[in-house]
């Protein structure tokens, strides 16, 4: 931060407590309504050559068939934005009046053209006046005034010819292709990012012209989550309530990217914000928009929860930072240690030593001997078990009380559970270690004995359909108590559809981790193996950014401006580094979405040419127009040379 630090006030939605969505102003897009009264609405975008009306064509229809209800189409020059007619006029001979939108970056010349032609644009104020060259300049407030009003003046024009043709226009700030201007005045943060779309948007309602939606799109979902909940208490304080199209940007793919994206978007939609939302996968677009569909209907269900009780005294987080909340520290558990995770074998007809290769835990028969992998799970949960098998020594066991005192007080690395229906044997066990199981109701029936056991642990659960407000509730009343009992959020998810399975999982535990209310997650199912849940489980913490068990990759969805095949290079990538634990490795099919995009990366692969790749070290440009034949070899080679590489075992 240099010192331009936004000052609003902590109001983000409407309430902590109860699901409403934030009323915003209705904005129609073609005959489509945004925002307003009207459904959250799913879109996406091509990834075909906007040069190739056929193409692009057939795969709208693609995605519109898929649930899109608005497709968004890449025009980088005055060619593309005046193909977009072609394109429109094919779809509309089809019986196709999905609204389109024009992405547009670095050229507003294009803008101007498009915006006579198709029911949207979309502008990224990072570089529409902007050219970024990582210069940091030290602005006096004359000169800066100076900049803002250069860009009234670059702006203003299209801003008039989409009043005259009645088309709206998408503001979208992203994290990575922030202007040098904005970078000098307010770092690379969440105030650079609504700043960034603040002084577009006041250029916008100068000139009468309000047809607008706003994004605050990051690949990392910390920075994502804090600048759309910024902008909205930005936008309340100055009488604004333009609508909101959410998305984590260069999320991935498979089930990172689902996961991630549900993280992200997951959040602000239990918030009770965004009015449209575009899933971005490095897959087929008409992959997106049921993955989408599913986020959206997963919060429409919290409508009906049971009513919370509202908090009578200020919420104690601050939504626009993340902070872990201030925990005792019990073994592994609390304090500044990484939030752990759980695993349920209760279930179970039997747990033998080969049960735990599902949760990280590979037992060699022949050498006696575990191997422990970056994603073994940190306690699992026995209930009446007895496992005959001696315990790696890194994991733990959770048994339930009866069973624990019957057959492990003497054991060790056996920890006791206890409920609500033996909470008084607590006090007197002698253990290192003890969970406690209470539902976000039972806690404040037993404030005093949360207060006073210092060896124990709580695992929190709700029965509420809107789990994350029900245990936001919870633990922000225990902390307005002074408890600092460390939390595990244990949940429930029912069903055997995997991808949904995976998004619910991610809206909670995702919830909960970016506002640094708990210490780990305990995710439970009936339907879904083991191994998944496991895995899930580290994904949720992995897109949290609260622990990194794997390699990251940053990639972005494809678009008309890529210049290689995405998925097939990003298989070939993470093919060779998947055990890099830890590194983030940007792929990028274009320099739009190259330093920009990837600024929260090590390292970066960025399309610049047919057949030719650049590599970065963060955001310096280390080797230039590298033949793609070769562009994967000389990564490792890069990576290797600052020292980040290890072999595979």
């Amino acid at each position: 931060m240099n010192g331009n630090q936004l000052t609003v006030p902590k109001e983000y939605c409407n309430s902590l407590t109860q699901y409403q969505r934030w009323q915003t102003r209705e904005v129609m897009v073609g005959k489509v309504g945004f925002g307003g009264n009207n459904p959250i609405r799913i879109q996406s975008m091509t990834t075909t050559d906007t040069m190739d009306t056929q193409a692009t064509v057939e795969q709208s229809i693609r995605m519109i068939e898929a649930g899109c209800e608005l497709i968004r189409i890449t025009a980088p020059s005055k060619s593309e934005a005046e193909n977009l007619l072609n394109i429109k006029n094919e779809l509309r001979k089809r019986g196709y009046d999905t609204p389109l939108v024009a992405d547009i970056h670095f050229t507003p010349n294009a803008a101007e053209i498009a915006a006579r032609i198709v029911e949207k644009v979309r502008i990224n104020p990072g570089n529409y006046a902007d050219k970024k060259k990582f210069e940091v300049i030290d602005y006096t407030e004359e000169a800066y005034l100076e900049e803002l009003e250069r860009i009234r003046v670059r702006f203003t024009p299209l801003v008039l010819i989409c009043k005259e043709h009645g088309t709206a226009m998408r503001i979208g700030t992203n994290h990575g292709s922030l202007s040098d201007r904005i970078l000098s005045r307010y770092g690379d943060t969440p105030e650079g990012m609504v700043e960034s779309a603040m002084e577009f948007l006041r250029i916008c309602r100068d000139l009468d012209y309000h047809e607008i939606i706003l994004s605050m799109k990051a690949s990392n979902t910390l920075v994502m989550v804090q600048a759309y909940r910024l902008l909205v208490a930005t936008m309340k304080a100055e009488g604004m309530n333009y609508p909101l199209h959410l998305g984590v940007t260069e999320a991935g793919e498979a089930e990172d990217g689902r996961i991630k994206s549900a993280v992200g978007i997951g959040t602000l939609l239990a918030d009770g914000l965004g009015d449209t939302i575009r899933v971005s996968l490095t897959e087929e677009p008409e992959f997106e928009a049921p993955v989408a569909k599913k986020l959206a209907d997963k919060v429409r269900n919290y409508s009906e929860h049971v009513p919370i009780k509202p908090f009578d005294r200020e919420y104690p987080v601050n939504p626009f930072t993340h902070e872990r909340r201030h925990t005792r520290e019990i073994m592994n558990i609390g304090g500044r240690h990484v939030p752990v995770v759980l695993a349920d074998f209760s279930k179970k007809d039997e747990i033998t030593a080969a049960s735990l290769f599902a949760v990280g835990y590979h037992y060699s028969v022949p050498l006696d001997k575990w191997n422990i992998t970056d994603q073994a799970c940190d306690y699992i949960f026995i209930g009446d078990q007895v496992p005959p098998f001696e315990i790696p020594g890194t994991l733990g066991f959770i048994a339930n009380f009866e069973n624990w005192k019957k057959n492990f007080q003497e054991r060790e690395r056996v920890y006791p559970l206890f409920t609500s229906s033996n909470i008084a044997e607590i006090t007197p066990v002698k253990s290192s270690l003890s969970f406690l199981r209470l539902t976000d109701v039972e806690v404040f029936n037993h404030l005093e004995i949360l207060k006073n056991t210092r060896n124990a642990v709580l695992l929190l659960e709700t029965e509420n359909t809107h789990n994350v407000a029900s245990l936001r509730r919870a633990i922000g009343e225990l902390m307005l108590q002074g408890v600092d009992i460390p939390i595990v959020a244990q949940y429930k998810i029912t069903g055997s559809d995997h991808e949904q399975f995976m998004l619910d999982a991610s809206i909670l535990g995702g919830s909960l981790l970016i506002d640094g209310l708990i210490d780990g997650i305990f995710v439970l199912s009936d339907a879904i193996a083991p191994v998944l849940v496991n895995q899930i489980s580290f994904g949720i913490l992995q897109a949290a950014r609260t622990r990194i068990s794997k390699t990251e990759y940053i990639s972005c969805p494809s678009c008309g401006r890529t210049l290689f095949d995405l998925q097939e290079t990003t298989a070939k990538i993470r093919l060779r580094t998947d055990h890099l634990k830890g590194i983030k490795i940007g792929i990028m099919g274009c320099i739009v979405n190259g330093p920009g995009e990837m600024a929260d990366a090590d390292y970066g692969y960025v399309g610049t040419g047919v057949g030719k790749i650049t590599l970065y070290k963060e955001k310096e440009v280390v080797k230039k127009n590298v033949p793609a034949e070769n562009a994967v070899d000389e990564l490792i080679e890069l990576i290797k040379k600052h020292g980040d590489w290890v072999e595979k075992e």
